[in-house]
């Protein structure tokens, strides 16, 4: 299979091309420190050929929900060392992904701050998870040009937070309608500066702070994440194949180590001048490696390698469930199922108990 198949991705050969992908799952404490139990879940996943941590916020302004890791204080470096450290021990490659969620948190979980956005474009529709309850969505605070320079700086510091704490690489969460996400869609930025208004001043936030994760870390050791077709988080695009060629194209000029698509499903009535499958629509256009996520399973995750276009296939729900999914797929073994009821927030139930093949 070629998912076994071991493969090289910038100075590291991965033991094989599955990916467990990034995910959220709330058990870091009130601080944004990760416990130990996050570090035996992180160690029971190590047949991963990459590991993406869950996302993880670069800073206090950037939190959107509670019980989320950071990696902007020295207590939250040291304990993502632990996690690092293990998966390192057990021959595993990990990256971490940065994360600013932008309007899509609440001032319950801001200490009373008011999420910031490109523009003052709340989210409708939807609701916030929040100590007290689920909420409606506030209206962000536009953000002035100096704090846009300022999370910019936040980002490298993050990446360099990162490799002080043993990660191998970044991975910029660019996708499902956070931060970097809001200043790509139309339907998040209506702002009239440099930063907005057209395609190039839309991709330039992404864009600059990419630049600066590679400056701060190194040649391929920086990474993005994007979901072209994902309309999550009231997120959609006038003109997606323009402004997404756009980017890549920009992006090519820059040595990264992967670009990370995800091939959302989206209502094709209401969106019809979506690419159909934006993993053949984007992915062809890049030079640089493509993991390839969204819902795949043994059988179709190989049949996408078998295409040429990515490279390797990341796991969400499967990893979560199954700690040893390169196994079970390599003995085309039953899997576990994952419990919902516990996927974000609680204690180790459903962190750290799911068995293995040999239990």
């Amino acid at each position: 299979m070629k998912l076994l198949n071991a493969i090289r991705l910038g100075d590291k050969t991965l033991k094989n091309s599955m990916v467990m992908a990034p995910m959220t799952r709330s058990r870091a404490n009130i601080e944004g420190v990760v416990s130990d139990s996050t570090v035996l879940y992180y160690a029971q996943r190590v047949s991963a050929g990459l590991i993406i941590s869950e996302a993880i916020n670069i800073s206090k302004q950037a939190i959107g929900s509670p019980f989320t890791p950071g990696i902007y204080t020295t207590e939250q470096v040291n304990a993502w060392k632990k996690v690092t450290q293990v998966v390192h021990e057990k021959g595993g490659v990990i990256y971490a992904q940065l994360w600013h969620t932008g309007r899509v948190g609440h001032s319950l979980v801001k200490d009373g701050e008011q999420p910031v956005a490109p523009s003052e474009i709340a989210i409708q529709g939807q609701q916030h998870f929040t100590m007290d309850g689920m909420k409606a969505y506030e209206i962000p605070r536009a953000l002035e040009k100096e704090e846009i320079n300022s999370i910019i700086a936040d980002y490298k510091q993050a990446a360099i937070n990162a490799i002080e704490a043993g990660f191998d690489g970044v991975e910029l969460h660019a996708a499902f309608g956070y931060l970097p996400n809001q200043f790509l869609a139309e339907s998040a930025n209506n702002r009239t500066d440099e930063y907005g208004g057209n395609i190039e001043n839309r991709n330039r936030f992404v864009l600059e702070i990419m630049q600066v994760l590679v400056n701060a870390i190194g040649n391929e050791k920086a990474a993005i994440r994007i979901s072209p077709t994902s309309t999550y988080n009231n997120i959609s695009h006038h003109n997606p194949i323009e402004q997404f060629s756009s980017l890549i194209h920009e992006l090519n000029k820059l040595p990264l180590s992967y670009i990370h698509i995800m091939n959302v499903p989206f209502p094709a009535d209401k969106f019809p001048d979506y690419p159909a499958n934006a993993l053949e629509a984007f992915g062809k256009l890049t030079q640089h490696t493509i993991i390839a996520n969204c819902g795949y399973t043994r059988e179709t995750g190989e049949a996408e390698l078998e295409k040429g276009i990515a490279k390797l296939i990341s796991y969400g729900t499967l990893f979560l469930a199954n700690p040893d999914l390169p196994r079970r797929f390599e003995l085309n073994f039953e899997l576990n199922s994952p419990d919902r009821t516990t996927m974000y927030g609680g204690q180790d139930k459903g962190y750290i108990d799911y068995p293995f093949l040999a239990e």
